[in-house]
């Protein structure tokens, strides 16, 4: 491959180079929240700024980790953990947020995904449709670990991603119409918690890099609760799943160190 670099030994879309991350780094979309998540650490340092790829480097527990953000979508998110996978990373957790599509999933709720529909194309260009997007066991127990110890109501299970918010939202005007409301029936019939954009892509690409990942998200709304009348609080304060992340890197921490 073409070092588009031109050996300046960063790399190419985060800016990231060897030394600058830690083994365990959090991944929201939004490159504002990267600053808001950096005060959980000690002595966070902002190591790198490009294009949407913030990152801030410091320790939890004494460890070196760090905070990149991804953007929107599965394409950005892809480039950011193999980036990150090349300067080191092995652990990701990524924080975000959601749209709830059970009824009983409400705004404010935590959804903590054990798999990803993959309604988006970037898994495709990684793995055939057959390979299922399942994040690690690992991460995922230790955010459903940390939920529960914050007291903080959470659900666990499938999410659905895909490619565009709008068509979510307002399929019924697009062309495709017709397969996006078929799909999503099929979804919410499927007890498909969440619908999200970045999922199947990270857990994917984790397949591949043999890294672990996984994902935990604030549910903002219900369109599904909207639909029918019922009450549908709109919460926007990430501060719960970066919490929750937070506690599980403390928790792999502790079990990667053998204490």
């Amino acid at each position: 491959m073409v070092d588009y670099t031109e050996g300046s030994g960063k790399q190419y879309h985060t800016g990231v180079g060897s030394g600058d991350v830690g083994r365990y780094v959090i991944l929201p979309g939004d490159p504002k929240r990267c600053a808001k998540i950096a005060e959980y650490f000690d002595n966070p340092v902002l190591v790198a700024d490009s294009r949407e790829f913030v990152t801030y480097t410091g320790t939890i527990d004494g460890v070196k980790v760090s905070v990149t953000s991804t953007g929107i979508g599965g394409p950005s998110a892809a480039i950011a953990i193999d980036e990150l996978a090349k300067c080191g990373a092995d652990t990701f957790v990524r924080v975000g947020t959601c749209g709830g599509m059970q009824e009983e999933v409400k705004g404010g709720d935590l959804v903590i995904a054990t798999g990803a529909v993959r309604m988006e194309g970037t898994s495709r260009e990684f793995a055939p449709i057959e390979y299922p997007a399942v994040p690690d066991i690992h991460v995922t127990n230790a955010l459903m670990n940390a939920a529960d110890r914050l007291g903080i109501t959470n659900h666990v299970g499938v999410v659905q991603c895909k490619d565009s918010f709008f068509g979510q939202h307002e399929p019924e005007i697009m062309p495709v119409s017709y397969e996006l409301e078929n799909k999503w029936q099929a979804w919410l019939r499927m007890g498909c918690l969440a619908s999200e954009m970045e999922s199947a892509a990270l857990f994917i690409a984790g397949s591949f890099l043999r890294v672990r990942v996984g994902s935990c998200f604030l549910v903002v709304a219900n369109q599904e609760r909207a639909k029918k009348g019922l009450t549908n609080a709109q919460v926007h304060d990430t501060e719960l799943a970066i919490k929750t992340a937070v506690e599980a890197i403390r928790e792999l921490i502790k079990k990667d160190s053998g204490k």
